[in-house]
Order: C-alpha cells, then sequence, then structure tokens
C-alpha cells in the first residue's frame, strides 16, 4: 500500500500538508468501502479507508512527542496501526472506523515507546503502560513536585488516580527519570552481592493463581444471571453478536426479525447498557 513519503524530520511539514489532500469520508462512504475489502478484498478500498484516516494518526502521535523519540518514527508505527484496523474492521459491528482505529494506532505507537524508549523493558501489564504513559504527564500537574522527585503524597495521589500501588508509582519514577542500570553492578563496595541478586522473583504464587480462576467462576456466573433480565429478542441478538466464535451481521439480523439494520443496533447497544448495569450491581 502506497502512502505519502515520510523519510526524514525535515519533510515532515510537508507530508502534514500532503495527507490532507485526502478526503474524509462520510458514514455512509466508509461502510460501502469497508464492506467491498472485507468481501472482496478490494485493495483500492483498503486504501481510501487508511488515507482518509492519516490525519488521525497523525494527531495521535504528536501526542507522544514527550519521550524523546523522532515524529516521524511515532507516525509510521501509527501508520501501521491504522493499516492493522482496517484489516480488522467490521463495518457490520455499527461503528465507525476512527473509534476502532485509534485503539490500534495507539497501541502500535505505544509499543514503539515502551521498546525503544529504554533498554529495560518498562512494563508488561495493562496497568504498568497506563502508569508509564501517565505518570509523567500527572507529575506536571502536581505543583508541589521538587525537582522531579515525588514525595510520598504525591506518589499516593498518583497511585490513587492510576489504581496502582504506590510502590509501583515510586519504581516507575526512579526507572523513567533516571538512567538504565547494568544488572551487574555490585552492591555496596565491599560486597560480593550483585544487584541482579536483589531481585524478586515476580511470578504469581499457586494461591493467586487459584484466586484468580475462583474470581473467574465468579463472573461468569454473574453474567449468565444477569442474562436473565434480557428479554427473548435481546438475548438471542447478544447471544449471536457478542457469545459466538463468529457473529452475525446486523444485515442477517434484521432480516431475521424483519426490522432494519440500526435497529437490530439499537436494540443491541440498549441490551449492552442494561447487562453492564446489573453487572455492576451485582459485584
Amino acid at each position: 500500500m502506497h502512502l505519502p513519503v515520510l523519510s526524514s524530520e525535515g519533510n515532515l511539514a510537508f507530508y502534514l500538508q500532503e495527507i490532507k489532500k485526502f478526503p474524509i469520508l462520510s458514514a455512509e462512504e466508509e461502510y460501502m468501502l469497508a464492506k467491498r475489502y472485507k468481501e472482496h478484498g478490494d485493495a483500492d478500498a483498503a486504501h481510501k479507508l487508511v488515507t482518509s484516516h492519516l490525519r488521525l494518526v497523525a494527531k495521535i502521535a504528536m501526542g507522544y512527542r514527550g519521550y524523546g523519540l523522532p515524529v516521524t518514527d511515532l507516525i509510521s508505527e501509527g501508520n501501521v496501526g491504522i493499516m492493522q484496523a482496517v484489516k480488522k474492521f467490521d463495518p457490520e459491528k455499527g461503528f465507525r472506523l476512527a473509534t476502532y482505529a485509534m485503539w490500534w494506532i495507539r497501541a502500535q505507537i505505544q509499543e514503539y515507546v515502551l521498546h525503544s524508549w529504554s533498554l529495560v523493558k518498562i512494563g508488561t501489564t495493562a496497568a504498568q503502560k497506563k502508569l508509564f504513559f501517565n505518570l509523567r504527564k500527572l507529575k506536571n500537574q502536581l505543583t508541589s513536585i521538587d525537582n522531579g522527585n515525588l514525595s510520598p503524597e504525591n506518589a499516593r495521589e498518583i497511585a490513587s488516580k492510576l489504581n496502582v500501588k504506590e510502590a509501583e508509582v515510586v519504581d516507575m519514577n526512579n526507572r523513567l527519570f533516571s538512567g538504565d542500570q547494568s544488572l551487574n553492578i555490585q552492591f555496596g563496595d565491599d560486597s560480593d552481592t550483585e544487584w541482579q541478586d536483589m531481585l524478586i522473583d515476580s511470578t504469581e504464587t499457586q494461591d493467586k493463581i487459584v484466586e484468580k480462576n475462583d474470581e473467574l467462576i465468579y463472573r461468569k456466573k454473574i453474567f449468565k444471571e444477569a442474562l436473565k433480565i434480557l428479554n427473548n429478542r435481546e438475548k438471542e441478538i447478544i447471544t449471536l453478536r457478542k457469545l459466538v466464535e463468529k457473529p452475525i451481521k446486523l444485515e442477517e439480523l434484521s432480516k431475521k426479525f424483519k426490522i432494519s439494520r440500526e435497529r437490530v443496533r439499537q436494540i443491541e447497544e440498549k441490551a449492552l447498557e442494561k447487562l453492564k448495569k446489573e453487572v455492576s450491581n451485582s459485584i
């Protein structure tokens, strides 16, 4: 797929002007192009879907400039994300491509930042990644920060906002705002012990694994109970759209129930809201 060339920081302004030439698609145009690509593998349709979202990619990429990486690389990674999004996009689900693609674009850029920013992998869990990408912003919002250091109060406030432990905030702050160090450095002047000898095994214990399995069983039970609040049509639509390996398209369901695609989408959306509320009340 041929896209405008983005080779260096020097031609960034030219690139941003070039991508403005691609038209923004209406909802109907987007739906028809996505359908053509999904059903017939139409490369031209895919190209139009991608290029119409290059401005969105550039806007998201600009938000990651604070990590000291070339903006051109951030945009290039984001472009990979929008191409992946187009390949996976299902127009029958009733959402616009931009809503779906934002996740793919951010995920691709964030993975690049995480792998490029430090020789040591910053974080592997969703909570650690959230902490990595929000810590700098939250620190800038705190007026009591002194020379980049975190006081216990600062760490507690940030931990509360991001729903992580205070120790994780302090650890991530140290890793973000100090250089990487070798794990083979000796611990103390007169010791043969190295830093790597002090590392704690983070592997989950058996009791934690059992606890997670019990929680999963509990959540499945709650969801099964929540389904009972739906009427027969809502339950069938949710089952065929969300709970089977190959979801049924809106178009097929509209024929089955003799209603419009939009009406099926509305029923599905309303049913999901009812389920969400019921599950929340049960937890």
